[in-house]
């Protein structure tokens, strides 16, 4: 799992991705509440829209009411943060219960996913009064050579923090941070802001501390909690001190961020494919071992900061980078010291191993005998297939399904999930894995999945392995296979899942009765937020 991204820090280029705003709007009342819809990605066969309500007037607003029509051969498929009904091609999207009046000066949003190329909505109206429509984009649609200057460094003025809800019924979405991603890659907490990410967060993992000596450590003291934030980078604006016991590096901004969306929980990993060597040792005394972890995670430098542990152990009695022979009931025992010595309230999670072949490393541990001390599971359904092989069989790397020539069997997300559900663990309690990033092969001589390769695709950080901001428009997919996509450009072949294919990895979660969904990693994703936006739309 993740076995090239967690090695080394990566270096860092920034992507910018055009949006199209289309804006749709009149003056509504005495004020002048305006309605936008902004098409912040299009891929032909569906596309992305965040509609922004704002208040120009000097009187509050209770509530909304949005009525539009959408063109032929455009649809909506899922939304969030609004109610939305449909007769026929007319839409009504209305408020969500939970969203309070805006304030003068201030804005709503509200986003959804629709079907076919994205064409601007007509005949709308906004609480009755006209919204003006008929208009045409403000810059060029976000699929034509997009910009690569990057973003302002600082988001745009907001009267309140723009948060909301978890997903209905409980679901969760969680999303990994990586700690050295503040390094040559440019991206902090702030980002998870300004993208609009964490307004669809409900946890988030930080990702990674270390396992040594049989106990829990620091991953990087630096990136963690020493690193000075200016003004630009921070995430509320407010530069880092360097007053005595002052709390900087990015427990801080996590803690900045926790204040501006108190949905969110975070939840600190611990081990990762670098680090899971040390998990052997630790479960020769579990106790110990938990009683570190405690001691480490409720620091009182940074105990708000976090509402738990998880372990990402690669893998309990089987191989990974080196492997492990503690048995089968070492995950278990050491989950259980765990759960005793956090407590009932805290969070306690895992990412584990998602082969579902037969006697494969699901097998190999009693992850059903653990589940009962755990909040949820993660099986990490990504990384199946890749340039770790270099000269293939071309494959991708995050199959939701088996499909016709699949390399080895058992190597998808519907194996492990059925797997795990077979051996007692509860779909409840089981989150679908999304990598948001792709594989890829160079040398390769065909567009199907199965063939020859020379070695692996290059990438911006590493070989083999590049991120969906950067694929979606170097090497634009071009067919699906076993519920994920795959683009050929050149002799290269890459894997990675779109809009679309999310949209069916989530339809599956919620078929499946599952927790909800989680990610590796937030900085692959494009500088809007676009794959969250699709995992947040598909679940709801």
């Amino acid at each position: 799992m993740r076995r090239s991204l967690r090695r080394a820090l990566w270096a860092s280029t920034v992507v910018a991705v055009a949006v199209a705003a289309i804006p749709v709007a009149s003056a509504f009342g005495a004020g002048s509440v305006t309605t936008q819809f902004t098409a912040s990605s299009d891929w032909g066969s569906g596309h992305e829209v965040k509609v922004t309500v704002t208040n120009g007037s000097d009187a509050s607003v209770a509530t909304w009411r949005i009525e539009f029509d959408l063109p032929a051969g455009t649809t909506i498929s899922s939304f969030w943060d609004a109610d939305v009904t449909r007769t026929n091609n007319h839409y009504v999207a209305t408020k969500k219960s939970w969203a309070g009046s805006i304030p003068p000066g201030g804005s709503q949003t509200w986003g959804y996913i629709g079907t076919g190329a994205f064409r601007a909505p007509t005949n709308c109206t906004i609480n009755g009064a006209s919204c003006g429509g008929g208009t045409t984009p403000t810059t060029a649609p976000p699929t034509s050579n997009p910009p690569t200057t990057a973003p302002p460094t600082t988001p745009p003025p907001t009267t309140t923090p723009p948060t909301s809800p978890p997903p209905p019924g409980g679901q969760k979405l969680v999303g990994y941070f990586a700690q050295w991603g503040v390094y040559q890659r440019q991206y902090f907490v702030k980002n998870i802001h300004t993208s609009g990410s964490a307004s669809k967060l409900t946890h988030i993992l930080y990702a990674f501390g270390n396992v040594t000596n049989g106990q829990c450590a620091i991953g990087d003291s630096y990136a963690d909690y020493d690193m000075a934030y200016t003004t630009a980078n921070s995430v509320d604006g407010v530069a880092d001190t360097w007053d005595a016991g002052a709390l900087r590096g990015s427990f801080n901004q996590l803690r900045k961020l926790k204040r501006m969306y108190p949905n969110i929980k975070v939840i600190w990993s611990f081990g990762g494919w670098t680090w899971s060597g040390g998990f052997g040792q630790a479960a020769q005394n579990p106790t110990a071992f938990a009683n570190s972890c405690y001691n480490l995670v409720e620091d009182p430098r940074w105990a708000d900061v976090f509402d738990g542990i998880d372990i990402d152990w690669e893998y309990p009695n089987a191989c990974g980078l080196t492997c492990d022979t503690s048995g089968p009931n070492s995950f278990k025992n050491l989950i259980s010291a765990l759960r005793t010595r956090f407590g009932s309230s805290a969070l306690v999670t895992a990412a584990i191993t998602a082969d579902g072949s037969s006697g494969g490393k699901i097998d190999a541990a009693d992850y059903a005998g653990a589940v009962g001390n755990l909040n949820w599971l993660m099986p990490m359904t990504y990384d199946y297939f890749g340039a770790f092989s270099p000269q293939g069989p071309t494959a991708p790397h995050s199959p939701l399904t088996s499909y016709t020539g699949i390399p080895t069997q058992g190597f998808n997300s519907d194996a492990a999930i059925q797997k795990l559900k077979s051996k007692g663990v509860p779909a409840s309690k089981l989150l679908l894995g999304v990598g948001f990033y792709g594989r890829g092969w160079t040398g390769v001589t065909q567009s199907a999945p199965g063939g020859t390769a020379t070695g692996a695709a290059p990438g911006t950080y590493e070989a083999g392995i590049e991120d969906y901001k950067v694929l979606k428009t170097r090497c634009p997919a071009n067919g699906t296979v076993g519920g994920t996509a795959y683009a050929y450009c050149g002799n290269q072949w890459w894997s990675y899942d779109t809009p679309a294919t999310i949209g069916g990895k989530m339809s599956y979660a919620r078929t499946q009765g599952l927790g909800g969904a989680f990610f590796w990693e937030l900085s692959g994703d494009t500088t809007n937020g676009e794959l969250i936006g699709a995992m947040r739309g598909g679940l709801g």
